[in-house]
């Protein structure tokens, strides 16, 4: 029997800021990492834009959003608003 924790876990699961709303069920979230250099060992910032299927069109620009992984619908278009 598995751990209520591992149910709920979800594997890809994202959570970022909405920087784009001008497409059609389409918004773009800007995701930020912390990465260390493999030689200085520096923590630095660095952040990737995702295209997510947004089906309500009802986040907006500046809205915190979790995204899961999800079949490939475009593209550049593979997550979904949880």
């Amino acid at each position: 029997m598995k751990n209520n924790s591992e149910q709920n876990s979800i594997v890809g699961k994202k959570k970022g800021v909405v920087t784009g709303d001008s497409m059609d069920k389409t918004i773009v979230v800007a995701v930020e990492t912390f990465k260390t250099h493999p030689k200085y060992r520096k923590k630095y910032r660095s952040t990737k834009k995702y295209k997510v299927h947004d089906e309500e069109n009802k986040y907006k620009v500046g809205d915190s959003v979790e995204m899961i992984p999800c079949r490939p619908m475009s593209k550049d278009k593979s997550y979904k608003v949880l």
